[in-house]
């Protein structure tokens, strides 16, 4: 995957795969979150229980995201778990783990 510089500064981690689920692209954050630049090349679902296999199929199959928040080391996340699309065909998987405030505001904008 080519080089995107601004998302080696970018604060959340971020986790690209293949159609194969071998792992092409990680950020810097995601790099020292998940255990280093070694995992690139590697297969996403080494690194996951059997029930996040099941989960990642189905956003695979689907091409629906799973979203949700954890916390972590006393840091809350939002997990956004997506295909990507190359010329509108699924490409792989995109995961986003970005930090966020524990008393998240909420607005409705009409």
């Amino acid at each position: 995957m080519a080089d995107i510089p601004w998302a080696d500064e970018f604060p959340g981690a971020i986790i690209i795969t293949d159609l194969t689920g071998k792992i092409i692209y990680l950020n810097r954050q995601a790099a020292r979150q998940e255990g280093g630049d070694e995992l690139l090349g590697q297969q996403l679902e080494d690194c996951h229980s059997e029930k996040s296999r099941q989960k990642i199929k189905e956003i695979m199959e689907s091409k629906k995201p799973n979203v949700y928040t954890i916390e972590k080391l006393g840091q809350k996340k939002l997990i956004y778990q997506t295909v990507w699309t190359k010329k509108g065909e699924v490409a792989g998987l995109l995961e986003l783990s970005l930090p966020i405030p524990f008393e998240l505001p909420h607005f409705v904008r009409d």
